[in-house]
């Protein structure tokens, strides 16, 4: 029996990976013990998520230990021993923001709980493969540094940089910088998984994610930038952009793609490595350009406020170059562009009976640094009973009734700006 322990099972990118691997006939052993939801509050909790696993995936069992408790990880891990092939460690305290509120309970989940996962590995199953979501946040405020041109809807790399064309690669220092708390305790974390790999010859390694994005996300104010957008473009509720003008750039990676990169490691690991992994050239965006596409998705203006504080330790512009990781792995490549990524979440919190038809394609141009807005045509729109599952009731009723009387088909074209600079091809 091939089985695969995932923490954080619930979430975002382990409930992927438990789709996932269930697919390739993996048992699945899930530890989720759903502090999102006492991080963020009850509208982060991933306790729908858990259930929806546990009804639709065969061959899973879960599990509500504290991956800060090494008796109950132990337990676990003696139980499947060798047959325990790969270990998938999502669970994490992800907040900027919480980590200053609560510094010792953000070390010790980031940092000893990941030490008493990779202790336990090594114990009970040292030919497993270790794979750890790590963060761009260990670079700190590194990328900042970087010479950046401000154009009218994002700031940018210059041109003439090394890292113009393809992002920022692995080679970046993760010293004499401002992590903020968060980027502190999952640098600790990455030292370690990847001490792991090079001293003990373990299979392990770091992914070092930007926006991971999807719709198993349960977005807050805190954490889950898209999804936490597209469900305030929805319900209309305000939005406040901290800093930059709004103009700060992320690069979002869609779950699959994510866990898809676990998958190929797993068939070829290599002790001790490191990738960025994020959505690179092919899939990124700023603030304002992502505010722009949900207010044209919905055919609403948002309520946005822009405020001039920034986040401490936030980046102004990070795309990942994720050319290492290809090198290592031809085979992998992305399969979800960020126009679709924002266009599933928009599918998730829309009350409309929306499929790929009901949205007209969307080009993507990679590299995409500037895009112009692309035509959208929203048809064929009908209520969807299945929102007034998870979402609906969390809604007060003058979000219910803006939902429930928006229904006529949009039809919108617009431009953005162009930039003042020519894409490199």
């Amino acid at each position: 029996m091939s089985i695969a322990i995932v923490t954080g099972s619930a979430g975002l990118i382990g409930a992927e990976a438990v789709r996932f691997l269930s697919g390739k006939g993996m048992h699945i052993v899930g530890i989720d013990n759903n502090m999102r939801k006492e991080f963020f509050g009850d509208d982060a909790s991933t306790e729908w998520s858990r259930r929806q696993l546990e009804e639709t995936i065969p061959h899973y069992r879960h599990h509500t230990t504290d991956i800060r408790d090494q008796a109950g990880v132990e337990e676990i891990f003696a139980q499947y021993g060798s047959e325990v092939e790969m270990i998938v460690h999502t669970a994490a305290q992800p907040s900027h923001d919480w980590a200053a509120r609560d510094p010792h309970t953000d070390f010790t989940v980031n940092a000893n709980g990941t030490l008493t996962l990779l202790e336990a590995t090594r114990k009970f199953s040292p030919r497993a493969s270790f794979i750890f979501t790590s963060t761009n946040k260990v670079y700190g405020d590194n990328p900042n540094k970087l010479p950046l041109d401000e154009l009218d809807t994002r700031w940018e790399v210059n041109e003439s940089h090394e890292y113009f064309e393809h992002g920022i690669d692995e080679w970046m220092s993760v010293d004499h910088t401002k992590h903020s708390l968060f980027g502190a305790s999952k640098l600790a974390a990455d030292a370690m998984v990847q001490e792991y790999g090079r001293y003990f010859g373990m299979n392990t390694v770091c992914f070092r994610g930007g926006c991971l994005t999807g719709p198993g996300h349960s977005g807050t104010k805190l954490h889950g930038f898209l999804s936490y957008l597209v469900k305030c473009a929805v319900t209309g509720t305000p939005y406040t952009v901290f800093g930059y003008k709004g103009k700060q750039v992320r690069d979002n990676i869609h779950s699959f793609d994510l866990v898809n990169m676990f998958w190929h490691y797993h068939q070829a690991p290599r002790p001790g490595e490191v990738y960025n992994a994020g959505g690179g050239r092919h899939s990124n965006c700023s603030m304002k350009e992502a505010i722009a596409v949900c207010e044209e998705m919905t055919g609403q203006p948002m309520s946005v406020t822009y405020s001039g504080d920034s986040r401490i330790g936030d980046h102004i512009w990070y795309v990942s170059d994720t050319r290492k990781f290809q090198r290592h792995f031809p085979d992998w490549s992305y399969q979800y562009s960020l126009r679709y990524n924002r266009r599933t979440r928009l599918a998730q919190f829309s009350p409309y009976s929306e499929t790929p038809a009901c949205l007209a394609s969307v080009s993507f141009r990679s590299p995409c640094y500037s895009p112009p807005a692309p035509s959208l045509e929203l048809r064929s729109i009908r209520p969807r009973s299945c929102f007034r599952g998870r979402l609906w009731p969390t809604l007060n009723s003058a979000s219910r009734r803006r939902l429930s009387t928006t229904r006529s088909p949009i039809h919108s074209t617009s431009t953005s700006p162009r930039s003042t600079h020519t894409s490199r091809r």
